[in-house]
């Protein structure tokens, strides 16, 4: 079997409403999808981390720098191509969109191995350590509405009643007004409903410890990339000097930038992001980085329904860690905005809503072989951006 194309699709639509984050806010929902075809007819499906402008750079990316690399090799070889596709361009980028880029190439060609053999991908990760997986809610993102209090609280219950029991918000405002948030948030929710809080590094750490203190009494589960990736000594100084939870990692690339962070003790609970970080091989490569420093992961996971069924898969085939009767579970991230890339690009829909509605807030991963989705055609041509 050899690669004969390696194709990008960028898809996008204008969401009803802005949605935003610390950094800004959004008024389209994207995705890039990538598709490796091959002559024996079986193509691969996967997908880069990144958003507009960015998916169209990584478009570029994959089709102009990485497709000639790779047209005519063995799709089975996917460490040899992904080592070789990061030496050729380690000149230009150990980090960001290269390895985003070679992420969702990756990607596809483990779904290629996976359909080949017949084997669902969480089997050629070395096979089921769970069946079923808790999913939490992700919403609660920030809005130029007049109450945002109101609305998290009331967006918050509905993430519950759907059956989620665990879920988190955005922060973002500073550091008064997002207490009053994760205050009016919490309120809303049963006590044993877990709540996580994300700051997508908007604070520094003096900031960052006065929202911190204020979630340690709200009984918040961790609190997520409190400062920026880069402060490595914020990162330790919070973890030492707080009483929850410290996690990020989703803006941190490969086995190599992950072995940095995690030998300096910033992380209680490691977020790494498949679509992103160098793909599948690269990934299970920073698991075991992770197991040998005993810091437990929970994927960070943004994006379409492959997205989310990669993360499935993952989850599924991470062992306890670090054991025992009662170990500690790893969860999917679950967005529950509107997102017709993850409801309605699939022939066969995950259906994850329904599962938790249904299976007391869990998920299970497809059966099917290889990642287990299959996008629509119609669905991509119609949200394709030229």
């Amino acid at each position: 079997m050899r690669i004969t194309g390696i194709e990008s699709h960028v898809l996008q639509y204008d969401l009803d409403e802005p949605l935003g984050y610390s950094q800004q806010y959004f008024t389209k929902r994207t995705a890039h999808l990538v598709q490796v075809s091959t002559d024996d007819g079986i193509t691969g499906w996967g997908e880069c981390f990144g958003a507009g402008p960015v998916a169209l750079a990584n478009r570029t990316i994959v089709e102009a720098v990485i497709q000639p690399m790779l047209l005519g090799r063995d799709p089975f070889d996917r460490e040899a191509i992904w080592h070789h596709v990061y030496n050729m361009l380690r000149d230009h980028g150990q980090k960001g969109m290269p390895i985003q880029a070679l992420s969702g190439v990756d990607i596809a060609l483990w779904d290629i191995a996976g359909k080949a053999l017949g084997q669902p991908l969480w089997r050629l990760l070395g096979g089921r350590c769970r069946e079923r997986i808790p999913v939490y809610g992700y919403g609660m993102m920030l809005q130029p509405v007049p109450d945002l209090e109101a609305r998290f609280a009331a967006e918050a219950a509905a993430i519950e009643a759907m059956g989620f029991t665990a879920m988190k918000m955005k922060v973002g405002h500073g550091v008064k007004a997002d207490i009053g948030l994760v205050e009016a948030t919490r309120r809303a929710i049963r006590h044993e409903t877990r709540l996580m809080v994300d700051a997508n590094h908007c604070y520094t750490t003096p900031d960052a410890f006065a929202v911190g203190r204020a979630l340690e009494d709200l009984d918040i589960f961790w609190f997520e990339e409190p400062v920026a990736p880069e402060d490595r000594d914020g990162y330790r100084r919070l973890r030492d000097g707080l009483r929850l939870n410290i996690a990020g990692g989703e803006a941190e690339f490969t086995r190599y930038g992950w072995r940095d962070l995690l030998a300096s003790g910033c992380l209680d609970i490691a977020q790494p992001e498949v679509c992103a970080l160098g793909g599948i091989s690269e990934f299970q490569k920073v698991m075991a980085l992770a197991q040998s420093h005993f810091v437990p992961v929970v994927n960070h996971v943004w994006g379409s329904s492959i997205a989310v069924a990669v993360n499935l898969h993952l989850l599924t085939a991470q062992p306890p860690m670090p054991g025992g009767l009662h170990p500690f579970e790893p969860m999917l991230e679950f967005d529950t905005t509107p997102n017709r890339f993850r409801d309605d690009l699939a022939i066969e829909p995950l259906a994850i809503q329904a599962q938790v509605a249904a299976n007391a807030g869990t998920a299970t991963a497809p059966d099917r072989p290889g990642i287990g989705v299959e996008p629509d055609p119609d669905f991509l041509r119609h949200y394709a951006v030229g």
